[in-house]
């Protein structure tokens, strides 16, 4: 196993990456309205929305800009939350789940927006397919498609059988699903570096290779340390998500650090790409444990797949995502991998995001659990929200419950495991 810091060194993203220049690190005292520790999708997009309000804002990112799972994941962009609406439902009822969706579907739009308004060139692309691994889930998938329809407004998913689905997707193993055309995929760390250069260009002060180790509010201030400098602040924002590392307890109680792998192959001919994915959309199956994979704006397929527990990483990444690709797409056998990467998401016990106020003028948001390309600008913005006392989304969320996981944060370890190889099991059964 390899040790899980700052940029995996064989990334497709960053070597294709649209880079800035690197920013300095902090040195001595500092002071701004907003400090915020992270500088991914969710510190990015409320980083804009305060500096929009003409606040000082200042961001502690202990590696680089997009260095965490901002940079690293699937690039897909779901629509609603991370759970689907029956799940929703139960939990609290049609019209909070409602209420939910209509917050998850102004977050896809919210994310379009921050594209087009600054210029993001991350080869943002329509279009979602979800494949069902086992048969019975073809009619769940059938009866979800007319819910979204006709409950929730949604008219641009359809369900497809495995006629339709195999003249889409040149995969294994799968007997239909639906697509939702109005989901999408991109270019993550693209998309981060992009919302990070419209910040630098608002003015908000990014600190590169600053990781905060500790913070106390005293006299209304929340006073934030790295180990060579501090900066105060009115308000405090947490958006680290998997990346705390000890900054605060009571939210890693609640948000646990996963590590989830991706590899990208040679380019493959307009033919070749067709044969693989007819549309060019995005793909997840409906495994508990995702393989989830696209091509790319050059035509290498980009897929993830498996996921572990601890602090590190494969020693050979490669080996690791192939044998999950090759299940899906056995054809690749002969296919070259030219990049292999990973990256930890921050996950919850019940895969809704975690969002709280943890003090009177310190707030977080974390926890998306694979859907942060599409969440986590929006929750961002909602965090810069509640300062100008824009509380009923940021309520609506706080309400959601998000226990510890069993033991808090040294015991949730072996809880966790436990937990996902059931899943994995019942997912092969």
């Amino acid at each position: 196993m390899t040790e899980n810091t700052g940029h995996p060194a064989n990334s497709y993203y960053t070597a294709t990456a649209h880079k800035l220049a690197p920013q300095p690190a902090l040195t001595g005292d500092q002071r701004a309205d907003i400090c915020i520790v992270g500088a991914g999708y969710t510190g990015l997009g409320a980083a804009l929305a305060f500096a929009e309000r003409g606040l000082s804002v200042i961001i502690l990112e202990a590696a680089e800009i997009g260095s965490g799972a901002s940079g690293r994941n699937g690039g897909q962009a779901h629509s609603g939350q991370r759970r689907d609406q029956d799940y929703l439902e139960n939990l609290v009822g049609l019209d909070g789940a409602k209420a939910l969706w209509a917050m998850a579907e102004e977050a896809k739009a919210h994310l379009k927006d921050l594209i087009a308004r600054y210029w993001i060139e991350c080869d943002y692309k329509n279009g979602i397919l979800i494949a069902d691994h086992k048969p019975h889930y073809v009619a769940m998938s059938q009866v979800y498609a007319e819910k979204l329809r006709t409950v929730y407004g949604y008219d641009k998913v359809e369900a497809i059988d495995k006629r339709q689905l195999d003249g889409l997707l040149g995969a294994s193993g799968y007997h239909g699903g639906f697509i939702d055309h109005d989901g999408g995929h991109l270019h993550p760390l693209n998309l981060a570096l992009g919302l990070g250069r419209a910040a630098l260009d608002a003015g908000v002060r990014i600190f590169e290779q600053s990781r905060a180790v500790s913070y106390e509010v005293k006299g209304g201030k929340a006073l934030v340390r790295t180990d060579k400098g501090s900066v105060s602040a009115d308000w405090l924002i947490l958006a680290g998500d998997g990346y705390l590392s000890g900054l605060d307890a009571y939210t890693e109680a609640r948000v646990m650090p996963i590590n989830n792998f991706l590899l990208a192959t040679q380019p493959f001919s307009d033919n070749e790409a067709r044969a693989l994915i007819a549309n060019d959309y995005a793909v997840a199956d409906s495994r508990f444990v995702v393989n989830y994979y696209r091509l790319s704006a050059d035509r290498r397929l980009i897929f993830g797949g498996g996921e572990n527990y601890g602090s590190g990483f494969p020693s050979d990444m490669k080996a690791f995502v192939r044998k999950r690709m090759l299940k899906v797409f056995p054809q690749l056998a002969d296919k070259p991998i030219d990049y292999a990467w990973g990256g930890t998401l921050g996950i919850t016990t019940t895969r809704l995001p975690f969002v709280r106020r943890l003090a009177p003028n310190v707030l977080t948001a974390s926890g998306y659990s694979g859907q942060g390309v599409m969440l986590a600008p929006y929750f961002g913005k909602i965090l810069a929200d509640v300062t100008a006392a824009t509380l009923g989304e940021f309520d609506r969320l706080a309400a959601l419950p998000t226990p510890p996981f069993p033991g808090g944060r040294l015991l949730r370890w072996p809880t966790l495991v436990a937990g996902m190889s059931y899943f994995a099991l019942r997912d092969r059964l």
